[in-house]
C-alpha cells in the first residue's frame, strides 16, 4: 500500500487529501482557489502604491499596531505587510523586517527603499536571521511581532504544474515543524503583554489551528487567545480562517493573535 501511495502524481495525492479534510466542500473551495484574482494597491503616505495580496494587508492590519511600538516583521519579504507595518507606525518606535534568504532580502531592501518615506527609513531593520532560532538574538524585545509563517499555500500550488507535480503529504508535515519552532520562538521575543499574529494562506489545519494547540501542549502556561475577528471568516478551535469559495474570493488566510502573559 506504501509504495502504491508513494507511486501516485502529486496531482492526485493533493486531490485526494484535501478531499478527506474539506469533503463534499473540497470541489467548491478547489475552484475558488483556481480562481484568478488582482492584487491590490497600499499607499497610505507610502512614495507610491504597492500591489499587494489582500490577504498579507489583513494579516498586518489585524496586528493591530500602535505608534510607538517595537515591532518584529519575522518573515517579511517581498515587504508588503512591513509596508503596511511602517505605515501603522509612521516613523515612530521601530520596525525589524527579517527574512533568512539574501535573494528574498533584496527584494525587501528594495521595495523599503523605493515605497518607504525617508523620515521613516532610520526606524527600520532589515535583518537575515533564522527566524526559527530568533530566541537566541533577542527575548521579550517586542511589543508586536507579526508571524506570516512559510506555508503550504495550496492556492499558488494549484496554479504551478510542476509545484502540484512534486507535491507529497510530507510537505505540510515539514513545514509544520518549521512554523511552530517560529512560533515559539516569537514566543520568547515578544515582550510579556506583547502580541503576535500568527498567520499563513495556508487551508490545512496542520498549519493552522493545530500549531496553536501544539503550543498549548509546550507552553500553556505562557500566552493566552486573544479575540479577534475579520468580516467573512470562519472561526476554528484556535483562531479563524478566511477561505475564498465564502469571502468573496478573498484568502485562504489563517489568524490567530496570541498574547504572552508570562
Amino acid at each position: 500500500m506504501g509504495k502504491k501511495i508513494k507511486d501516485r502524481k502529486g496531482d492526485v495525492l493533493f486531490d485526494s487529501y484535501y478531499q478527506t479534510i474539506f469533503q463534499e466542500r473540497w470541489p467548491i473551495l478547489r475552484e475558488a482557489l483556481l480562481a484568478q484574482r488582482q492584487p491590490i494597491a497600499f499607499q497610505q503616505q507610502l512614495k507610491q502604491a504597492y500591489f499587494l495580496d489582500e490577504a498579507s494587508l489583513i494579516a498586518a492590519q489585524l496586528l493591530n499596531v500602535q505608534k510607538g511600538d517595537s515591532v518584529l516583521d519575522m518573515c517579511a519579504a517581498p515587504g508588503g505587510k512591513t509596508l503596511v507595518l511602517a505605515s501603522l507606525l509612521e516613523g515612530t518606535g521601530h520596525l525589524t523586517s527579517n527574512d533568512r534568504s539574501a535573494t528574498r532580502r533584496g527584494r525587501l531592501k528594495s521595495v523599503i527603499e523605493s515605497h518607504v518615506p525617508d523620515e521613516w527609513k532610520p526606524s527600520i531593520t532589515v535583518t537575515g536571521h533564522d527566524a526559527t532560532k530568533w530566541g537566541l538574538y533577542e527575548q521579550q524585545a517586542y511589543d508586536r511581532i507579526l508571524l506570516d509563517a512559510p506555508c503550504s499555500s495550496e492556492r499558488h500550488v494549484l496554479v504551478d504544474p510542476t509545484a502540484l507535480k512534486e507535491w507529497t503529504p510530507a510537505r505540510p508535515k515539514h513545514l509544520a515543524i518549521q512554523q511552530f519552532a517560529m512560533l515559539a520562538a516569537a514566543l520568547e521575543a515578544v515582550k510579556i503583554g506583547g502580541y503576535i499574529l500568527y498567520s499563513t494562506c495556508a487551508i490545512n489545519p496542520m498549519e493552522d489551528e493545530l500549531i496553536i494547540e501544539k503550543l498549548f501542549t509546550k507552553r500553556s502556561d505562557r500566552f493566552s487567545i486573544e479575540e479577534i475577528h475579520a468580516s467573512e471568516s470562519e472561526r476554528k478551535s484556535y483562531g479563524s480562517i478566511m477561505l475564498p469559495d465564502t469571502s468573496q474570493g478573498k484568502g485562504p488566510l489563517y489568524f490567530c493573535l496570541i498574547r504572552r502573559v508570562s
